[in-house]
């Protein structure tokens, strides 16, 4: 493959970046060797990091034999190991991939290629297209979809799979962002902060293997399926404040009116209320109603005051890459 790009300072070579790979890992001794060396075959000059999470085995000993900087977060969760990376690696290229062995690195020049065209400040290797039905453990395929298309229809977006953990990423997208993930969700706020932001983002089909003999996924699927959700939910919140509580508002005020309409009819009919702890709950339904329009209003603000922030951000952080 060809490995110049033409970019707004000219043609550069790919192995002249600073790439920064970032394997995130917890007791995967069976396979970081594999994955290491498949990298350093395909970016001969990229820095290899493995954030090391905890590990009970010999994760870390193997990837620090293999030439890879080892970097231990002792805080457990993906989510901490991502923001540990972030936090301490400068680059101008960052790409996160698990230590599983089950994505290809023969794929990563294809990965690249938009980043250092300024095509895409977030490319997303999805796997659902290139993949054996053994690669997902049960209701996981299932899950990405449900929670895809969750995002697709409350952020507009057109993404195929959000819980990909093969990414590359610009240096301005990476410290842009504020992580606040802890564990498996950290996949599903990257895309989250990259919607809302106005990132630009593209999907890549890539092979998708099964786990080697012997190693084990740490995903529970429904413990990890529900925090993700809330994730969701969170980030929704946050970046669409006035949907959201317009949404919260529309609630409690069809509450309000099932329970009052009763109430107004008797009093209608017999000038007089029986009904008095509906009446009140009826009131206090319908305060509720517009207090939550007015959060949503004053949120939304806060929230538009973020963006113009952040695209001033952008701005001076457009630099040219550093050879």
């Amino acid at each position: 493959m060809d490995k110049r790009i033409i970019d707004n300072h000219g043609i550069k070579d790919i192995d002249a970046l600073n790439i920064a790979i970032i394997i995130p890992c917890y007791n995967e001794e069976l396979t970081i060797k594999e994955v290491i060396k498949g990298f350093k075959k395909v970016a001969p000059s990229a820095s290899i990091y493995v954030i090391d999470n905890n590990s009970s085995d010999k994760t870390a000993d193997i990837a620090f034999s293999q030439g890879a900087i080892v970097i231990r977060e002792p805080m457990q969760g993906k989510g901490y190991a991502v923001r540990r990376a972030f936090n301490e690696i400068e680059a101008d290229i960052y790409v996160m991939v698990d230590g599983d062995a089950t994505y290809s690195p023969d794929a990563l020049h294809k990965l690249l290629l938009p980043v250092l065209n300024k095509d895409a400040d977030m490319v997303v290797a999805t796997r659902l297209e290139e993949c054996a039905d053994s690669s997902f453990r049960k209701f996981h395929r299932f899950g990405n979809r449900l929670i895809t298309g969750i995002i697709n229809l409350l952020f507009n977006a057109g993404l195929t799979d959000v819980l990909s953990g093969y990414r590359v990423f610009s240096r301005k997208f990476v410290k842009a962002i504020p992580l606040i993930s802890k564990g498996f969700e950290v996949e599903t706020e990257l895309t989250l902060h990259a919607v809302d932001g106005d990132f630009l983002i593209k999907e890549i089909p890539v092979p998708y293997s099964t786990r080697p003999s012997g190693s084990s996924s740490k995903l529970n699927t429904w413990k990890d399926g529900f925090i993700i959700l809330f994730t969701i939910i969170s980030i929704f919140k946050d970046y669409r404040p006035l949907l959201f509580f317009s949404l919260l508002s529309l609630l409690f005020l069809i509450a309000g009116l099932l329970i009052g309409i009763p109430v107004l009819l008797e009093f209608k009919k017999t000038h007089y209320i029986t009904k008095v702890p509906s009446a009140i709950l009826a009131s206090a339904l319908e305060i509720l109603s517009f207090q939550m329009i007015g959060v949503g209003f004053i949120l939304d603000t806060m929230a538009r005051i973020r963006r113009g922030q952040l695209e001033i951000w952008k701005k001076s952080e457009r630099r040219p890459f550093v050879t």
